[in-house]
């Protein structure tokens, strides 16, 4: 049987529910030589602020058991340059470009998404509000149900693009900041972003990382990232794109069951840069072999037993 893998995020029509994650797929033409940009979902691409931007000095990566920890500091090339320079060649590629937005007051996010709503070529924006790796900005109106509500608000003011909040992991309810975000406005949520963590030296006993935390990323917090996509699916009538530590289409799929429309791929490029075609072709597999037409059947159709607190009811 022939099956159907495209996908809605709002009005976002997606070919299929795997996108490149922001952060770990730089401006998408990095891996444009050995990835076709026009085969997957969406390209997530790096976060821009107004301005260009250092970030953290090294060291500012660390890999973990089964994870690795980053304190990138959003560096970037800042808006008007990704217009100028990366939209265009992205677009001659033919990939739906999503763009994550970060700010270190409501005024930089609203002034960012006003240049990118001008820009011929964006299909969404993804409002990074979770960062873990900067001091102003990002986790400051994330970890705020306010906060949250307040910049989704503003930003929806100025844009008819969808838009897609990113949450943070970092907060005891994840559920609530989804309802704070689709009160406000949000077309979509995409979950979670980086846990934040550290690493020492035992023999220098510093920091392994010169921003002392950083967030983590990779399987080792993929079953953490699952249950927030469960509990924000049951929490909001909103698609989500879920991600944290994708390895392979079974992971891919255990994210769509437990409530993802889509998800982002981040970690696991820097691995295997060859990944989407083995993810695409899995999902085509389980699809087939389970007779599902349709990638969006299988969305939310986890089984839990009657009586189960998680269980709908």
């Amino acid at each position: 049987m022939s099956v159907d893998l495209s996908v809605s995020i709002g009005s976002l029509q997606l070919k299929n529910p795997l996108i490149a994650a922001s952060g770990c797929f730089g401006y998408g033409l990095e891996y444009a030589d050995i990835v076709d940009l026009s085969t997957l979902g969406a390209i997530a691409v790096k976060g821009l602020f107004l301005e260009e931007r250092e970030g953290h000095p090294p060291p500012r990566i660390v890999e973990t058991p089964s994870g690795m920890l980053n304190a990138i500091g959003l560096q970037g090339i800042g808006v008007r340059r990704f217009v100028e320079e990366k939209l265009p060649l992205l677009v001659k590629r033919r990939a739906v470009i999503i763009v994550n937005v970060c700010g270190s007051s409501v005024d930089e996010y609203v002034e960012v998404v006003r240049i990118l709503d001008d820009a011929e070529g964006v299909a969404a924006i993804e409002l990074n509000i979770s960062c873990p790796n900067i001091k102003e900005g990002g986790m400051m109106f994330g970890n705020s149900l306010q906060g949250t509500h307040d910049v989704v608000a503003a930003v929806r003011r100025v844009t008819r693009l969808p838009l897609i909040p990113k949450l943070t992991p970092n907060v005891a309810d994840v559920g609530s900041f989804a309802k704070a975000a689709h009160e406000a406005g949000a077309d979509a949520v995409s979950l979670v972003n980086t846990f934040l963590a550290m690493a020492i030296d035992i023999e220098t006993r510093r920091p392994k990382l010169s921003n002392v935390m950083g967030g983590l990323s990779g399987p080792a917090i993929r079953p953490i990232a699952v249950r927030m996509v469960h509990e924000c699916h049951r929490a909001v009538e909103l698609p989500i794109v879920g991600m944290g530590g994708i390895m392979t289409a079974d992971d891919t799929l255990e994210f769509m069951i437990a409530g993802a429309t889509a998800v982002q791929v981040g970690t696991a490029n820097f691995v295997d840069p060859f990944i989407w075609d083995k993810l695409q072709g899995g999902l085509v597999d389980y699809l087939e072999r389970h007779a599902i037409p349709r990638a969006t059947d299988l969305v939310g159709t986890i089984e839990l037993a009657a009586g189960n607190p998680s269980s709908k009811g």
